[in-house]
């Protein structure tokens, strides 16, 4: 044997031994090498500590199974890599993905069930080379763990904004969707949270929704404060024992023992959300012969507790030429009647901009007949959560609200400097007590002036919480506008309100994450189709071809000679 090849031999054996070497001792480590940029399929601290609370088996159906749309294939990948993330730290999870319409004698009963499960397809135009034809596609996924049942949604709708960018946001998502799902199905509840009532608040059939989606994460139970009149007390002891009370559009003033109630709660560090109407408005109200209603002040005696607390919310209304449509009857008297959507500027269609984690990557946010907040300078640290956009102004109450006014035209100078009208703030630290140096609306052995560190959420309109009911008198999602078909993204932002508040802050920082997803520029493939073709395909060949060529030339003259 030469020794060249004796040598080659011995490499050999090394490089193998060495393979083995570092694979047998690979598998007493466990390492995940992320390359991506924005670390899109690095799990966070969050997602981890869920996932690995999982003891049993957790199925995962995905129904994006099959052939889908271009813009569909990158979230059917994007959905099958964080799904083998989480698998990668916990192997009770399967998942399986299903093809809806594969099977047409069973696609029938499958599409039914899923109907009934709330799981609706979309319908999307696509686009090839310019030939449209409409796909259908169930963007959605089903988790089960130990008997209980959660829907994922994968795709996140987006008003106003193509497939593409509503796909980018779909993708940010993904994570927060499915550790949401494990959190929901794999988690003991331990809050507790008050919906108090007693004072003319929205009625259950009007925020069915949002209860709904409370229940799956927390205890939920109606706190009344008719009580309080009796046993004032008593009432502030059974209260004490929530950590989040909700008071969403209370329509009649609150006593001042239920006043004291309230700010002692806040005292002992319990949170608030307060959602409020200070002027009595109401759409539906213009729904008359004349068109028309007045719009004026509703007093619910808050106004100093607001005060001291740092926030004045103004019997005004914000109007924001950033609207959202209403449908409305047009045409001549005798003729048909035919729909038309406007700009309705009284209900304002409000864009984060903050970059808190309550607020970040949301969407448009529908507001009806909001108010305008102040904020005073008291050493609470504030955060304005929603503002109006720069062309909106305050306008007085009271005042005629009329149906005509989507007709009206108006320009930026019709706006100089009025807009960015704070309408939900997070309010943050150790407040002062309303009833600080006054007196008591009842004795309090353990009245305190001043709070623990605690937080509250003030939004100056109530009907963001409120859920339209459809014909039937069923509850319809909350955030779904049946009269223009849009979906907004009020019940995400209630939902962040509540987890922040209860300091489930992981779940939120989770949905604030940031990726950056590259895609194709549709418009320049289809005007550029052939060189395209000619640049991915031809041009590996013929850098192949020559590579071959320049080797035959080069080994032919070495042997040659």
């Amino acid at each position: 044997m030469k020794v060249s090849q004796k040598n080659n031999y011995t490499q050999l054996f090394y490089t193998i031994a060495i393979v083995l070497t570092l694979q047998i001792i690979g598998t007493f480590f466990f390492y995940r090498l992320d390359l991506t940029k924005d670390k899109r399929y690095t799990l966070s601290t969050t997602s981890l500590s869920i996932v690995k609370e999982v003891k049993n088996p957790l199925a995962i159906k995905v129904y994006m199974g099959g052939e889908l749309p271009a813009e569909f294939k990158r979230l059917q990948l994007e959905t099958k890599q964080i799904i083998e993330e989480f698998q990668a730290y916990n192997n009770q999870i399967v998942v399986e993905f299903v093809d809806p319409m594969e099977n047409e004698e069973e696609s029938m009963d499958l599409l039914k069930d899923l109907y009934k499960k709330g799981l609706t397809p979309i319908n999307i135009t696509v686009d090839d080379k310019g030939k449209q034809s409409q796909a259908m596609v169930f963007p959605w996924a089903i988790a089960a763990y130990d008997g209980k049942e959660v829907a994922i949604p994968l795709l996140k709708n987006q008003m106003g904004t193509s497939t593409t960018q509503k796909v980018i946001g779909s993708v940010q998502h993904l994570e927060y969707s499915f550790s949401d799902a494990f959190s929901k199905i794999s988690k003991d509840k331990q809050k507790k949270v008050a919906i108090l009532k007693g004072n003319g608040e929205l009625k259950e059939a009007f925020i069915a929704k949002f209860l709904l989606q409370i229940r799956e994460r927390y205890f939920i139970a109606p706190f009344t404060l008719d009580s309080i009149a009796k046993d004032p007390a008593g009432s502030l002891t059974a209260l004490k024992k929530y950590d989040l009370a909700i008071i969403a559009k209370p329509t009649e003033a609150f006593s001042e023992s239920e006043k004291q109630v309230l700010d002692q709660y806040l005292m002992n560090g319990g949170k608030t959300i307060w959602l409020l109407d200070q002027v009595v408005a109401e759409i539906d109200s213009l729904y008359n012969p004349s068109g028309a209603n007045l719009a004026f002040p509703r007093d619910l005696n808050i106004n100093d507790m607001l005060f001291k607390y740092g926030v004045r919310i103004n019997p005004d209304l914000v109007k924001d030429e950033q609207g959202s449509p209403i449908q409305l009857a047009s045409g001549e008297p005798g003729s048909a009647t035919r729909f038309q959507q406007f700009n309705w500027k009284y209900a304002p269609l409000v864009t984060p901009t903050s970059k808190h984690p309550i607020v970040k990557n949301l969407g448009g946010i529908k507001l009806d007949f909001t108010n305008s907040i102040d904020t005073l300078k008291n050493g609470i640290n504030k955060t304005i959560l929603l503002q109006s956009s720069p062309y909106s102004k305050r306008i007085g109450t009271p005042t005629e609200i009329n149906l005509s006014m989507v007709s009206e035209t108006t320009t930026p100078e019709d706006y100089p400097n009025t807009g960015n009208i704070p309408v939900a703030i997070l309010l943050e630290g150790s407040f002062s007590s309303a009833f600080e140096n006054r007196i008591q609306a009842f004795e309090q052995s353990n009245f305190k002036n001043k709070s623990n560190p605690t937080k509250m959420i003030i939004v100056s309109d109530g009907d963001i919480l409120r859920n339209q009911l459809d014909k039937n008198e069923l509850p319809v999602e909350l955030g779904y506008d049946q009269r223009s078909g849009n979906l907004y993204d009020n019940k995400d932002f209630l939902m962040n309100c509540v987890n922040f508040l209860l300091d489930d802050n992981g779940l939120i920082n989770i949905r604030s994450k940031d990726l950056d997803l590259p895609l194709l520029d549709k418009e320049k493939v289809y005007s550029e189709y052939t060189f395209i073709q000619i640049l991915t395909i031809g041009l590996p060949i013929l850098i192949l071809g020559v590579f071959g060529l320049v080797f035959t030339y080069l080994r032919k003259r070495k042997y040659a000679q």
